[in-house]
């Protein structure tokens, strides 16, 4: 399926490491939940970014999109790399207002 703009550029800047350009798809008042954690507005979201980006090797591969409603998508992607376990498939839960990343929910 085709994915807002804002997903599929937050996506392809996350993968590439680039969290400069990451950052920029979320709304100031957005919060992303992550193994457990919870992250809130852009400067957690910024170190969360950096500290994902920098602590483990991995490659994703897209599996599956699905829109929900006007607001929400789920994006299934699979990972395998050095992290613990090696392989994951996570499902990245976007829910978007208006042309930004309102909130992030990433869970197997």
């Amino acid at each position: 399926m085709d994915l807002p703009p804002v997903i599929t550029t937050y996506l392809t800047a996350h993968n590439a490491r680039d969290v400069d350009s990451a950052i920029t798809a979320y709304a100031p008042d957005a919060v992303v939940v992550d193994d457990g954690r919870t992250y809130h507005g852009p400067e957690e979201i910024r170190a969360w970014l950096a500290g994902a980006a920098s602590q483990y090797t991995y490659t994703t591969e897209l599996i599956s999109a699905t829109q929900l409603d006007q607001e929400h998508y789920d994006v299934l992607q699979h990972l395998e790399g050095d992290f613990p376990g090696g392989v994951v498939d996570l499902h990245h839960r976007f829910t978007l207002r208006g042309t930004t990343i309102a909130r992030l929910v990433i869970e197997p």
